[in-house]
């Protein structure tokens, strides 16, 4: 079975490096993407890597609604986005990541296909954990 757990992407683990040794700013996470490119042809989730740079098929990207710190702490971020009725109606989900303001994939995940409804909303939550 494939390892899909989410990871940071190499981008993002450079932007941290850059930023720790205070060589850059860290750009803030602002948004989430959805795709149809997480699993193979027999619909397993396909492994990461972290060398990702974008979803396989992305099909929608949206701003964060919301982030939260999920332990005393802090290391834990947790980042919150909606699909809503009528957005990726009939659409099956197998991959999300997370953009930050640059553009860049920060983080990324693989999983088992989830359909989508149409006249019901999906909430998505994705943590980010040092």
């Amino acid at each position: 079975m494939a390892d899909n757990r989410g990871v940071i992407t190499t981008v993002g683990r450079r932007k941290l490096c850059m930023a720790q040794a205070g060589d850059a700013e860290l750009p803030a996470i602002t948004q989430m993407a959805w795709g149809a490119g997480g699993v193979d042809e027999a619909g397993n989730p396909i492994a990461t890597t972290g060398n990702e740079i974008g979803l396989y098929q992305e099909l929608l990207r949206k701003d964060i609604e919301s982030h939260e710190y999920v332990e005393e702490e802090q290391t834990t971020c947790r980042y919150a986005a909606t699909l809503e009725a009528g957005e990726l109606d009939d659409a099956y989900i197998s991959e999300m990541g997370l953009y930050d303001s640059e553009g860049d994939l920060v983080a990324y995940r693989t999983f088992m296909r989830k359909g989508k409804d149409a006249d019901i909303p999906q909430i998505y939550k994705m943590d980010s954990i040092f």
